[in-house]
């Protein structure tokens, strides 16, 4: 348990290292105004376009790596979902993203049933132990299922599981099938965005970009996942057990 918690401090520090190393970086090449003038974020949009194009490979794997060291630092999914979808595109960003999502959520698994089982285990147990017999019934259908309907952070999402004890194999491929549908929506609206600054020649409104296919298409499609996955969880995770019993 005290090595667990040492080991949450120093992630802890190397995430706000790299925030405040990020900072820096972003104030040293940009302003405000570059980001409140529509030109100069279309600039900006384009120079970036460029490096891309002229660079992929280097920009794939760049953008790879950084996500699976977020994913390591227990990042959020959303901002890579964007980023990924503005820089590269729907179909290919979609690829990036899914590789690298599960690749450091696997590598995040594999680390956590070394270090933090029997901390993630005093924390979660109580709240979630109904699952572990789910589990055991069909893993690789259960994990995809608890891929797909998502409600808790990323991060945690990525740690729950070694209360399951899931095989690596079972955890890297349901992570790339469960995660899909909402990564694709993600990606694609990180692509709508630039697709629309792209075609504007001045800062569009909140109605414009609410109202182009681009932007609403995805959330639409986001609102149906988000229900889908309320009435899955009704069927598949419903609590009907009794009180927990600790191994």
């Amino acid at each position: 348990m005290h090595n667990a918690r040492n080991i949450k401090i120093i992630l802890g520090l190397v995430y706000i290292l790299l925030v405040f190393l990020f900072i820096m970086f972003f104030f040293k090449y940009f302003s405000l105004k570059d980001f409140t003038s529509f030109e100069l974020i279309k600039t900006n949009r384009d120079r970036l376009d460029n490096f891309k194009n002229t660079n992929i490979v280097l920009s794939i794997l760049v953008f790879f790596s950084f996500t699976v060291i977020w994913v390591l630092l227990l990042g959020f999914g959303s901002p890579i979902f964007l980023i990924g979808g503005f820089i590269f595109g729907k179909w290919l960003g979609t690829f990036i993203v899914l590789l690298g999502l599960s690749s450091g959520a696997t590598l995040l698994y594999i680390l956590a049933n070394f270090i933090l089982k029997d901390f993630i285990y005093s924390k979660f147990f109580p709240k979630f132990y109904y699952l572990v017999n789910k589990f055991k019934k069909n893993e690789f259908l259960y994990f995809i299922i608890y891929r797909i309907i998502g409600g808790i952070p990323f991060f945690i999402q990525n740690l729950l599981p070694t209360l399951f004890n899931i095989k690596i194999k079972n955890y890297f491929f349901g992570s790339i099938i469960g995660l899909a549908p909402q990564i694709f929506i993600g990606v694609s609206l990180g692509s709508g965005i630039n697709n629309l600054i792209d075609k504007s020649d001045e800062m569009p409104s909140f109605f414009e970009m609410i109202l182009a296919p681009e932007i609403y298409l995805p959330i639409i499609a986001f609102i149906i996942i988000l229900i889908l996955a309320f009435i899955i969880r009704k069927k598949f995770f419903k609590n009907n057990n009794g009180a927990p019993t600790q191994n």
